[in-house]
């Protein structure tokens, strides 16, 4: 039997979502436009909503990521008008201390009564960072996993015992304190596709967020999910896979693939071009980062994440083959139009998955 699947939104923090495009819908994010998102994948069951962090943009035709809300207060805002679904913000670690992320973290995790969890990244764009004088280095690009293994433990001292006295390399902590502590272990994430950022989630991350590959390959990230694996067996620790994908989906397979030509067609070109330049900046990681994947010319519209193009009942099937890939625990999702989006999901593709069967309709209508 296939196992059920967790669901989850990626909601669009910075503008444009996920495609670099002209011809893709533009629009400025708002609490207003999150909130009516989330109050509608709640509303459908799904289980999680994520939100990034993203600092300055790519420029061009469309300033793709030149506008962006700031993520732990979102969630808190989030928090305090939903009461199911779990809720996610990215800390941002060479801007955040880890002593403020934890108490920031358990103040939203009071807000939401336990529903809160926590996405940290080491930061790839160089100057997301030097604009604000806080770029340690070019060493940084090697040695980012040891400073977030360091990080790491002070936030599950802080929430586990509500004291850090951690003295490494990067943080020195003297009798730090944090009251009130939360009310259940917090669940950290991780999306590190690199083999330092697979041991990190190993050994102090509860879920492995990875990239889809392709268009209408729902399965091509099985790899990722074996070398997860392999870290997992080093710490004995359970960590499971969530695949992001990006679905484009319509009445019929000729109309969704229709509107993903179009999106290719209108590609901002200008924007991607920052991306590869951005990714080239790092001349200290390996092949097998997630940039790395992002900027692939290949499909840079869409950052090169998997994408399920086709009519609804096609994006379920597909949906229901990523539970087939061992050690997967759920998707996160993005939309071309993420209001409309998230409405066809609830509707009109759930209800189609086997994976998905063990959620109940809606309670009421969804405005």
């Amino acid at each position: 039997m296939t196992e059920p699947m967790n669901v989850g939104v990626f909601i669009p923090i910075g503008n444009n979502g996920w495609l670099i495009s002209e011809n893709a819908p533009q629009y400025k994010p708002s609490f207003a436009l999150n909130k009516a998102i989330t109050l509608k994948a709640e509303a459908y069951g799904l289980d999680f909503v994520l939100s990034m962090i993203k600092l300055r943009g790519f420029g061009g035709k469309t300033e793709f990521w030149d506008h962006n809300l700031e993520s732990f207060t979102l969630m808190a805002g989030l928090a305090a008008v939903t009461s199911r679904i779990k809720l996610y913000a990215t800390a941002p670690t060479l801007c955040i201390p880890p002593a403020i992320a934890a108490r920031m973290a358990s103040t939203i995790d009071s807000i939401s009564d336990g529903r809160f969890g926590l996405n940290l990244i080491t930061g790839w764009q160089k100057p997301e960072y030097s604009q604000m004088g806080l770029w340690p280095g070019e060493a940084y690009f090697a040695r980012r996993y040891e400073y977030l293994s360091e990080y790491a433990q002070i936030l599950r001292e802080l929430w586990e015992t509500g004291r850090s006295d951690l003295k490494g390399e990067f943080f020195q902590m003297d009798d730090c304190r944090l009251s009130p502590r939360p009310q259940a272990p917090m669940k950290l994430i991780c999306a590190g596709q690199s083999g330092a950022g697979m041991d990190f989630t190993a050994r102090y991350a509860d879920y492995n967020f990875c990239f889809g590959k392709g268009v209408n390959t729902p399965t091509a990230f099985a790899p990722t999910v074996a070398r997860l694996a392999e870290a997992k067996a080093k710490t004995g620790r359970e960590v499971s896979s969530y695949v992001l994908f990006m679905i484009i989906a319509d009445e019929t397979d000729a109309a969704a693939h229709a509107k993903w030509e179009h999106y290719k067609a209108g590609a901002d070109e200008a924007a991607i071009a920052w991306l590869g330049l951005q990714s080239a900046a790092d001349t200290r990681s390996g092949s097998d980062t997630n940039v790395r994947q992002m900027a692939d010319p290949t499909s840079a519209v869409n950052i090169n994440m998997g994408t399920l193009v086709g009519s609804f009942a096609s994006v379920a099937a597909m949906l229901d083959a990523v539970m087939t890939v061992p050690g997967t625990g759920g998707v996160l999702l993005t939309f071309d139009d993420f209001v409309t989006g998230v409405e066809d999901f609830g509707t009109r593709i759930q209800p189609l998955m086997e994976t998905r069967r063990h959620v109940a309709a809606p309670v009421a209508q969804v405005a």
